[in-house]
């Protein structure tokens, strides 16, 4: 048994963690970092797939829609940005290496209409590059003040990628709600930060039906409900629907086997008691 993963994938519904072993990795001889900026979603979202199918080894490909880079823009003060779909980039390797593969996602990101390409290597200017992502869930919150915000996250295979992230920004626009998309992409995942009026009920649920849509439509593209939140409450129909009620029941049998008195964030992660099937 993979005994690590099956207690850290569990959100704490089956143990505590008192300890742990961190194991270190050497830092790369270079870090390069890179920003590109496009005229679509689409177009962006196909450059990290070619990025991805060519195998080019890209240690972190994050990517900032046009509502978040707003957000962004306003909330950071970024200078030399427009509002428009953003890749951010980084490389590690040797110096060679790191701008090979600069130059080679420059490329790929120009065939699809990219621009504005740009990619440092000194630490100020890779952090100043890097301020727009690091601030963007405080960007979001000043986007509406008084407004509350809650994330949902979905990550499906790289070649449903764009599919799934036009689909969802089609039912955020079709339902008039404000909600950006950041999505660590390089492994199809990606995040949806839902705002809404908390005195407008309404409002609060055309949020949840959009986060179960998302989960939905991630599970019907053969990814899965979640690729870091975790399935928490909410997303406990999501799980069922994703594995079937035959894999969420070994998994009570695991949660009884370990927590007995069920004293382990209960009502989380796991559906203890199968739903009634309508009788005909």
């Amino acid at each position: 048994y993979d005994l690590t993963r099956l207690y850290v994938g569990s959100e704490g519904t089956l143990g505590i963690i008192t300890e742990i072993q961190l194991r270190l990795y050497g830092l790369p001889e270079s870090i390069t970092a890179a920003v590109c900026q496009f005229p679509d979603l689409a177009s962006a979202t196909h450059t990290v797939i070619t990025a991805m199918q060519m195998s080019i080894p890209v240690a972190r490909i994050e990517l900032l829609d046009d509502v978040q880079m707003d957000a962004c823009i306003r909330y950071s003060k970024l200078e030399g940005f427009d509002v428009r779909p953003t890749l951010f980039f980084e490389f590690h390797g040797t110096t060679a290496s790191t701008q090979e593969q600069a130059e080679l996602m420059q490329q790929i990101a120009a065939d699809y209409g990219g621009s504005a390409f740009r990619w440092a290597s000194a630490t100020e200017e890779r952090t100043k590059m890097w301020k727009a992502r690091h601030n963007a869930y405080y960007a979001v919150l000043a986007l509406k003040p008084g407004y509350q915000a809650f994330a949902t996250d979905a990550c499906v295979p790289i070649s449903r990628l764009a599919d799934c992230l036009l689909e969802t920004r089609a039912d955020v626009d079709r339902e008039g709600m404000t909600a950006p998309i950041v999505g660590h992409v390089g492994d199809g995942n990606f995040h949806l930060v839902l705002l809404f009026d908390p005195k407008d009920p309404v409002q609060r649920q055309k949020a949840e039906a959009i986060a179960q849509r998302v989960s939905a439509r991630a599970i019907s593209m053969g990814g899965t409900c979640t690729g870091e939140h975790g399935v928490g409450m909410h997303k406990l129909d999501a799980l069922v629907a994703e594995h079937g009620e035959d894999a969420v029941e070994l998994m009570r049998k695991i949660k009884r086997a370990l927590d007995p008195l069920d004293i382990l964030n209960p009502g989380k992660t796991v559906p203890m008691h199968a739903k009634s099937q309508p009788h005909d």
